[in-house]
This record gives C-alpha cells, structure tokens and sequence, in this order.
C-alpha cells in the first residue's frame, strides 16, 4: 500500500460528499414539482409526455396501484429488448453483420436489463448490433435506472407524509427523474468521454495491420452515450466484453475517476433527499455515514489483500502486490477503490477481472452484494434497501428501551417489521439455493474454471451478483449456457421484485399513519450510537446468513494459500 494510493482513495470520498447537498437539494425540487434552472427548457417537453401518455400529474396513486404500474411498465420493457435481440439480424445498424442472438441468451439479457443487473452471458461487440446496444440496451439502463429512484421516492413518501393513502403517481417520478436528472447529466457526461477519447459513431468497424503483419478488426460504436447511463445508473452493462477495462470504454485515468464518482453520485445524494423530505437533514446524513463505515472498511480490506498479494508471491519476493487480471493504466489502488465501488453500488462495471483477484479481494466484493448492497447501493435500491435495515434496526432498538419505535416521526410496528424481514430474507434463497443446486448439477458444474473453492466462489459470486441485481462477474464461469441464463434470470427477477413489493407495502402503510413528534423516550437516530447500530445490524444478519457459504469459498481459499495452495 502506499501514500498515493490512499490520497486517491481520500480524494473519491472528498469528491463524493462534496457532490450530496447540491445534488441532493437539486433532485429534491425536481420531484417535489418545483422549478429548476432547466425548467424553462424541459417543463414544455415533460408536459407533452403527459398529454401523449394521458397522464394526469397531479393525480397521486395508492402504493398498490403504483406497483402495478412499475411492473405493467417493466413488461413493456421486455418484450422491446427481447425482441430487437430476437430481430437483430433484420434491423438495421449491423454493420458486422451480426445474427439474431439465441432464446435463452434474449431471455436472460432482457430481464438482466430491465432489472438494472446487467448481467452479460455475452460479448458485447461480437454478439450485439448498435441498434440492440442503443435502442434496446441504453434505453433500458435510464428507464431501469429511473424505476429505482421513483421507488426510493416513494418509501420516502411514506416516511414523510401524514394520514394519506397515496405515494406519488409512478409515471410522473418516472418521467421527472430521466427528463431532468439523468438525461441533462448524462449528455455533458458523454460529451466529457468522447473528449477523453471514447468512441461515438454509427460507422462500421475498422481493419488494421498491426506491426507484426496481422489483420486486427478493431470494434467501435455508439460507446461514450452507453458508458455514461451504465455508470450513472449503475447499470454496469459494458459496450465491449471487457468492460470498463477495455481503453475505448475507459480511455484514461481521468475518465476511471470520473465513472467512479458517477457510480456513487446519485445514490449517495438520495439520502440528502431523504433528510430534506422527512424534515432533518440530519437523517440522511446519519444514513450516508452507515454507508460509508461499511464502504471504509471494504476498501481498506480490498486494498490491504491486493498489494500484499498471495504468500507465494511474498515467497519469491514479488513486493509489488497482484496485478493479475489489472489495468496496469489503473494499478492496484485504482483497481481495488472501483471493485469496491462497483459491488457496494448495484453497477457491476468492472476495470479489473474479480476472478483474479486474492481470496480476501475477491471476498470483499461478494460480501458487498450479499450485505443487500446497501452501501450506497444501485440509485435508489441503496436507499430503500438502508431504509429496510434502518426499520430492523429501529425494531431492535425498541426491544431494547421496552418502547414501541419510531422513526422520524412515524411508529414501526409489526406490518412494517415483516415486510422488511420478508424483502431482505428472500435474497439469501437466491443466492443460496441456486448455488447449492449449480455445485452439484453435472452440467452447471461443467461450466466452472476451476475446482475447490475458487470455483465454488465463482458460482456463489454469480448468483449473489444477479440476486442483488450487481451484474459483475467471476469471469471463470461460462454463463452462456441454457441452465445458467435461465436460473441467473429467475435470480435476477425475484432479487429485483420480490424486495420491492414489500417495500412499497412499507411506504403505503406508513404512508396512512400520523407522524408523532420526539418525545424523551423516542431513540435518537442522528448521532453515532444509531449509526452504529444499523451497521451492528447489518454485518450480524450478513453474517449469520452467508459465513458458511463464505467459509467453504474465499475463506477456506486464503487459508489454502497461506499453506501454498493455490486453484
């Protein structure tokens, strides 16, 4: 480790929490319907919408019909990336001339995608059309990116208001969140890429002779307007299939900071948001520290594994750490911040290959995903996933004191209890069943790259990483086969529905409940013992739950390569 990989580190944090007031202040005003300094642009764009949609705006929907709404709306999604995939050869802006893509592989990139997992059983420039890539993924990464907001917006709702039945009105949240966040954003963010030397054209792919005398075809296309929403989304889904370790989907060490902080930007300003509208700022703030307790610590284990790198690399006295499977652009610390960075956030862009990675490196990122990610998380599940942690928390504390429990202003109490119970508790069934049926199913072992406990951790990493809608990889799976596209898509669509049922449950019934002012009883929740509460919470049930899968993958794993052992 050295000093300027942690001054690298200081200053992502420094740049981050620096962008949470002002971003957060900005979202604030947009979803509360108020002007902005782009009003005057969009507000005539966002009423045409409405009046084509024949969306009444100011008419609010009940949780249930705002649901419904999501998951109609998620159909259609579908059903439009299916189909290009299944068209692709007879659509146009195919200039390699690539065929229509299997069932299977359609099936699983279409929930991956409306899923925000991002999920890729395939490579990206020799398997996808720029329409497909355009249309069909792009477009999905802002709708799937906006969804999650719009449900954060929601349980934020329910915390903030009073004795209503309504939540919002799923169409105008959706619409808000890509018209004046993600697009504005996403359109200097593009051009900032292209500056920095990624690819933009609709032109077909170019032949080279390289110095050895030999033909290269060298991919391009659309990939700056692609990166921008991936990162910004944290969709994760890369242009090309290595992904933003490939130099035209990640040119620079500039551009690597830049989708870094992009990654967190949105996620982490949500809490703002949560403490504007409940009142007290001071709760998102408290909220944003247990993140960034857990991030800290995640870090600094990831980093610490990588630049001691294995103990037979010490034995030969290779002090340089492992740089297997990194961007000798990134190095290590670079390398390690954004591993962190992409599984604490449900992003799933990766600079660097996880399956490379010391058992302990490659462990972080795992426990990240399993932990729910809720360190920041993917824009908006971050925070309703932290605010379903906050309620177990709550309940616990109240437990302690013999009170009923409040949080900001609102009584928890047993329909919210087990509705947060049932959403965090159906995505250990993912992660873990899956991987119990993969590890003795004779085709899906078939398809690991390595036996013991690495391969074990490559499949338990694959179905965490779907289950929690991350979409990075173990790249020593082959995914692309009938079995894996069809569980990583139950995964992915029970990891991404199955939580936020309960949790527009939650926002609807404390939604209808009157708020009650502090009393001398009531648990504080701004200040350094709630905050150390949540995490206490969160690492116990994460533990309880995954310690025995994690014991016989990257545990058991380190304790093999101290002994010399490697897999």
């Amino acid at each position: 480790m050295t000093a300027i990989g942690w001054f690298q580190i200081l200053l992502y944090c420094v740049v981050v929490v620096a962008l949470v007031q002002p971003l957060g202040w900005y979202m604030t005003r947009v979803f509360s319907g108020e002007r902005t300094f782009l009003s005057p642009v969009l507000r005539p764009v966002e009423a045409a919408i409405y009046w084509i949609g024949g969306v009444d705006e100011r008419r609010e929907q009940h949780w249930l019909t705002y649901t419904v709404a999501m998951l109609l709306f998620h159909v259609g999604g579908f059903l439009i990336i299916y189909g290009l995939m299944r068209l692709q050869a007879a659509l146009p802006f195919n200039p390699a001339g690539q065929s229509a893509v299997a069932e299977d592989l359609s099936f699983n990139t279409a929930i991956s995608f409306l899923t925000n997992t991002n999920w890729q059983n395939y490579g990206g420039e020799s398997t996808l059309s720029y329409l497909v890539q355009m249309l069909g993924l792009t477009h999905q990464n802002f709708l799937s990116a906006a969804t999650g907001v719009a449900l954060a917006l929601a349980l934020i709702r329910g915390f903030s208001r009073a004795s209503v039945r309504t939540v919002g009105n799923f169409w105008v949240d959706v619409t808000r969140c890509t018209l004046y966040v993600l697009l504005p954003i996403c359109v200097v963010y593009s051009l900032f890429l292209v500056w920095q030397g990624m690819p933009q054209t609709l032109g077909g792919y170019v032949d080279a002779t390289t110095l050895e005398g030999a033909k290269q075809t060298i991919a391009l296309g659309p990939v700056a307007s692609q990166v921008a929403i991936k990162m910004l989304g944290t969709n994760g889904g890369g242009f090309f299939n290595a992904n933003a370790a490939h130099p035209f989907e990640n040119p620079t060490a500039l551009s690597n900071f830049v989708q870094m902080v992009s990654i967190f930007a949105i996620g982490a300003a949500l809490t703002n948001v949560f403490g504007r509208m409940v009142g007290n700022q001071r709760q998102g703030w408290a909220i944003l520290a247990v993140m960034g307790v857990l991030f800290i610590a995640g870090v600094a284990v990831t980093y610490w594994a990588e630049a001691n790198g294995t103990t037979m690399m010490q034995a030969l006295s290779l002090t340089g750490g492992n740089m297997e499977g990194k961007e000798v652009r990134f190095g290590i610390p670079a390398s390690s911040l954004f591993a962190v960075i992409t599984t604490a956030a449900s992003c799933g862009a990766v600079n660097a290959m996880h399956d490379s990675f010391t058992a302990l490196g490659g462990m972080i990122p795992l426990i990240n995903m399993q932990l729910g990610e809720v360190i920041v998380g993917g824009v908006g599940a971050g925070l309703y996933g932290m605010l379903l942690f906050v309620i177990l928390s709550i309940f616990v504390a109240g437990l302690m004191v013999g009170r009923t429990p409040e949080y900001v202003g609102k009584k928890i109490e047993a329909r919210e209890v087990k509705m947060a119970m049932l959403a965090i508790l159906v995505l250990p069934l993912m992660y873990l069943g899956w991987t119990a049926v993969a590890v003795v199913f004779p085709p899906a072992v078939a398809s690991m790259a390595n036996a013991g406990p690495h391969g074990f951790t490559e499949v338990l990493y694959a179905y965490t990483s779907s289950t929690g809608n991350n979409g990075s990889a173990f790249a020593g799976l082959t995914g692309n086969t009938f079995f894996y596209n069809l569980t990583l898509a139950s995964a992915m669509f029970v990891g991404r529905f199955f939580m936020i049922v309960p949790a527009m449950a939650i926002a609807g019934s404390l939604a209808g409940k009157k708020s009650i002012p502090p009393s001398a009883g009531t648990f504080p929740t701004t200040g350094g013992l709630f905050v150390g509460l949540v995490v206490g919470v969160i690492l116990i049930i994460g533990g309880l739950t995954f310690f025995p899968a994690l014991a016989l993958g990257p545990i058991v794993e380190q304790l093999a390569m101290t002994a010399g052992t490697l897999f």
